[in-house]
């Protein structure tokens, strides 16, 4: 990681297949949890603007679904995989440190 990251949550804030909204200064986070891998995404759907930690992780894909019109997003990349979202969403560097969840932000 090139920039400070900070501490987002405990691991234990995120239960395994889920995902959960945290808010670091001014950036919307969701933090998606997936047996050993972590994924930090954008909180807000870049189509209708509502929160996508409230939406179904499908660990198979790696995506994310909006809840509000099923724009599905990539974990890794952020880019939505379905319509009617076309813009993606900002991905984050995650880390874990003990049972920190750590995140570069800017």
């Amino acid at each position: 990681m090139t920039a400070a990251a900070t501490r987002v949550c405990s691991v234990a804030d995120v239960a395994p297949g889920t995902a959960a909204r945290f808010v670091v200064g001014r950036h919307p986070l969701c933090v998606v949890h997936l047996g050993e891998d972590w994924y930090v995404i954008g909180d807000t759907c870049s189509h209708a603007e509502v929160s996508l930690s409230e939406g179904e992780v499908d660990p198979a894909t790696k995506q994310i679904e909006c809840w509000k019109h099923g724009s599905s997003f990539s974990l890794a990349t952020g880019h939505p995989d379905s319509l009617p979202a076309t813009k993606p969403v900002p991905t984050y560097q995650v880390r874990i440190e003990g049972d920190d969840v750590l995140v570069e932000v800017e």
